[in-house]
């Protein structure tokens, strides 16, 4: 099987000045394109389904795929994001530097539990239980429609990459699972540190 893990197209917040926690945005007229982008780069993969997080920029990103490939959508819940801004809604992106201080703390402690935030032990427990039943499924070709960090969590935890650098709008990683397991054939859009 063929697995094609990609972000959504650019969305309202990715260019807003200000984060909105667990937040749930559309795409900009960039992000349609972003989409249109994605799918002619796989016209080719023979895609038979694409699994999408339920957040209207990943629906809206299927959407325009479906379209174009000409196959079906199926919403997973547990492919959302990591709601890790709900301890902080109003964090403007210019606030000082001891509120990013703070939030990065949050971030960095994957061992911890923090006030409206969703552990990452919750998160990387849902997102690994959620494509593990990807995998299991019988189609030659899948997309996966999701969010950065569930992209990075699939990366870092189920296939030991480690950590990730700089993942832009639209990035695809398309991954086989065969005989020997998962294995990355190509990233595009990803950085690696």
């Amino acid at each position: 099987m063929k697995i094609y893990l990609i972000r959504h197209g650019e969305s309202a917040s990715d260019v807003k000045e200000k984060y909105d926690g667990d937040y749930d945005d559309h795409l900009t007229e960039s992000g349609l394109k972003d989409a249109e982008t994605i799918a002619e780069k796989l016209l080719d993969s023979q895609i038979q389904v694409i699994f999408s997080s339920p957040k209207i920029r990943a629906l809206e990103t299927a959407e325009v795929l479906k379209n174009i490939l000409q196959c079906e959508v199926v919403v997973l819940d547990d492919m959302s994001e990591q709601d890790i801004y709900g301890a902080y809604p109003d964090l403007s992106k210019d606030f000082p530097e001891e509120e990013y201080r703070r939030l990065g703390e949050v971030l960095a402690d994957r061992e911890g539990e923090t006030a409206g935030v969703e552990s990452y032990a919750r998160f990387k427990e849902r997102i690994i239980r959620c494509f593990a039943e990807i995998i299991k499924q019988d189609y030659q070709a899948v997309a996966v429609i999701t969010h950065g960090g569930p992209i990075r969590c699939i990366l870092r935890e189920v296939l030991k990459l480690g950590e990730m650098g700089k993942m832009s709008n639209g990035a695809i990683i398309e991954l086989e699972n065969g005989g020997e397991g998962l294995k990355v054939l190509r990233m595009d859009g990803v950085v690696i540190k």
